[in-house]
């Protein structure tokens, strides 16, 4: 870890994700996931392995937290807020498809819910998400 003599990390964490979405009954609906860890809903993400691209990540992520192996469809604007711990955070995010694959709880997700985007929105625990979602019209 790199740091700068004002303290705190000189990059940022580095993490990817997908705003999963498939054709529900009532029109499209969001894939939200709750991680026990720490009792929130969020889009399924996390952090680059060594070596790891970008696209792959997300990829990756979305389907060891959903269980869904997905396709891309476009990505779409980074996010950079601060973690739980103050810590620089930086998040590409792609809008995925899914292809196949069905949700099993796991130590990182205990569940899931597919739901309309204004329900996911009103779901999710962090601003940063919630304006990512909003902000695509589904």
């Amino acid at each position: 870890m790199i740091r700068n003599p004002f303290g705190g990390r000189s990059r940022p964490i580095e993490a990817a994700g997908g705003v999963v979405v498939r054709d529900g009954a009532g029109g499209s609906e969001v894939a939200v996931v709750h991680r026990p860890r720490y009792d929130d809903w969020s889009l399924p993400k996390g952090k680059l392995a060594a070596g790891e691209g970008w696209s792959a990540a997300a990829l990756r992520e979305v389907e060891e937290e959903t269980g869904f192996r997905c396709e891309l469809a476009r990505e779409l604007e980074p996010v950079t807020y601060r973690d739980r711990k103050g810590r620089r955070k930086r998040v590409r995010w792609w809008l995925m498809r899914p292809l196949s694959g069905a949700f099993e709880p796991n130590d990182e997700v205990d569940e899931l819910r597919w739901l309309g985007p204004a329900a996911a929105v009103e779901l999710l625990d962090y601003d940063h998400d919630r304006e990512l979602l909003a902000g695509l019209g589904l």
